[in-house]
């Protein structure tokens, strides 16, 4: 049967579009299959999602040829201030660990960045490239694998004719579904309330991650006197506070969020989402690969649920390359399996991590809150594990992927 493109990727959302406009500039062909218009995917209004790139992410839109044209609408984390404390009455000292990207010599340990930003740019650059084919408001309901491709069918009858299919449609992925993938993990009985403020004195570009009993509350600055605020509450609480108005919600946030920034108002939406452990048992099958939110979900603690997805991006596109040049079928399950050989052990740990963290941190426990105190202490005074870890937070750690050297 005829090919229609090399790879086909499910979900046309900020790792599908990178992921294409990566892997045609491998010089393999791409088409991209998304069920929402493409207006609505590169909404311009502010609407208070951000996201933290790390610096190795950023290095992967600089290589992709993205960064130039957001940089400025950027806002480089020049600090990170770590906190335990409780609500209304502020961290508990000594409890604190701070990052200063002076201690790094490759500059920001990583940038924010508006999805109203990045999500367009991302788009733009896929679409002005001859490799890349897209079909929009139209969704798979079936896939069907042999041994020279695979065939998707869409709703709306179109048939697509592939070598191989790359699922990025997030958490609940039909691409995996259909493949037989299979998930383990848990819910952590939390749920994340997300949205923008604005505040009168300016943020300096310094981030803060303040922990409390029910979750972390997330202070992330954005450009101007704006900053994101991503704020974990047990799921009873955080329903009655999603359903609060404006005003009764600013009135909940404020003892948490504190005053070091002036009063507070809210700019753009407010969004809340479960919060658990989602994790593909593959990241591969036949003629099948996953990335992103389709092969693995984790708590935001760290801030680092699109990094991880860029970074299967950056992998699988080196992985596919390399057997492009060696003559291999990009889609063999030898080539498939070199992809999830790379990304399995950095998933593994990122999963423990956010799961440990949130654990330790997420309770009142006095035993605990002691511990915590010492080990933040012990990292402020060693400098050496201080900028290691920041070194981990920017993505600079591990075997890296070309795009991201």
């Amino acid at each position: 049967m005829k090919i229609d493109s090399d790879i086909a990727i499910i979900g046309g959302g900020l790792n599908g579009s990178a992921l294409a406009l990566a892997l045609a500039q491998q010089g393999l062909s791409v088409c991209v299959i998304d069920a929402l218009p493409r207006p609505t995917r590169a909404d311009h209004d502010f609407d208070g999602r951000a996201y933290a790139l790390a610096m190795a992410s950023v290095r992967l839109l600089r290589a992709l040829g993205v960064w130039a044209g957001i940089e400025d609408r950027t806002q480089p984390m020049l600090e990170i201030k770590v906190s335990d404390g409780r609500a209304g009455m502020g961290p508990l000292m000594p409890f604190s660990l701070h990052f200063d990207h002076a201690e790094l010599e490759e500059g920001p340990m990583g940038h924010m960045c508006e999805d109203r930003v990045l999500r367009p740019a991302l788009l733009d650059a896929m679409d002005a490239h001859d490799g890349v084919t897209t079909i929009s408001e139209d969704a798979v309901t079936a896939q069907e694998v042999d041994g020279t491709g695979a065939t998707l069918t869409l709703a709306s009858g179109r048939t697509v004719r592939t070598r191989l299919i790359v699922g990025s449609d997030g958490r609940t992925s039909g691409t995996a579904q259909r493949a037989g993938i299979t998930r383990t993990g848990w819910g952590y009985g939390q749920t994340a309330l997300v949205c923008a403020v604005e505040h009168e004195l300016p943020h300096h570009g310094i981030a803060h991650q303040f922990f409390m009993p029910p979750g972390p509350l997330a202070i992330l600055p954005l450009p101007g006197n704006v900053s994101s605020i991503v704020w974990s509450e047990r799921d009873a609480t955080a329903a009655t506070f999603a359903a609060l108005d404006d005003e009764d919600f600013l009135t909940v946030l404020r003892p948490r969020f504190g005053d070091f920034l002036g009063d507070i108002r809210l700019k753009g939406m407010r969004y809340s989402y479960p919060l658990g452990l989602s994790l593909a048992k593959s990241l591969i099958a036949p003629r099948v690969a996953l990335v992103g939110d389709a092969a693995h979900g984790m708590h935001p603690i760290a801030g680092q649920g699109l990094n991880a997805g860029l970074r299967d991006i950056a992998a699988l596109t080196q992985v596919l390359g390399e057997a492009r040049a060696r003559g291999e079928d990009i889609a063999d399950l030898g080539v498939l399996e070199r992809y999830q050989r790379w990304r399995r052990f950095d998933i593994a740990a990122l999963a423990a991590t956010t799961d440990l963290s949130n654990r330790l941190f997420s309770n009142d426990n006095p035993v605990l809150r002691k511990l915590r105190g010492i080990g933040m202490g012990a990292v402020q005074a060693a400098a050496p594990l201080r900028r290691a870890l920041m070194r981990e937070a920017a993505g600079l750690t591990g075997d890296l992927p070309d795009l991201m050297r």
